[in-house]
């Protein structure tokens, strides 16, 4: 039997859904992306959930959400490139632009523990 007809059941869940997600309900911040790779524009957010592919954030529903920007996850200094996938009323789903490493996201995941 060839590997080729081996159905992937991966490729029929979305994306977003694969990799598995961690609650951490942190503040975050939106860095918009300007003219020239300027970064003035900033909007307040919470970080539902993370996983190496993306996050769930919440933001004010009033609020615009750019397509592409950086994830800055308040308490961490590294911004994460990432683009918008969908946005239901407050709930803003995000994938990274890259996989983030694995050592990053335990360190994330770790953080919302402490107090």
């Amino acid at each position: 039997m060839s590997l080729q007809t081996v159905p992937n059941a991966k490729k029929t869940i979305p994306r977003d859904q694969v990799f598995q997600k961690f609650t951490v309900d942190r503040p975050g911040r939106i860095i918009f992306v300007g003219h020239h790779l300027s970064t003035r524009t900033t909007v307040r957010c919470l970080i539902r959930t993370i996983s190496l592919h993306g996050a769930e954030l919440e933001v004010s529903r009033y609020l615009p959400v750019p397509k592409n920007f950086y994830l800055e996850i308040l308490g961490i200094r590294d911004e994460i490139g990432c683009t918008l996938m969908r946005r239901e009323q407050e709930k803003v789903v995000i994938g990274f632009n890259m996989l983030i490493d694995a050592e990053f996201l335990h360190h994330v995941v770790k953080l919302s523990f402490e107090i």
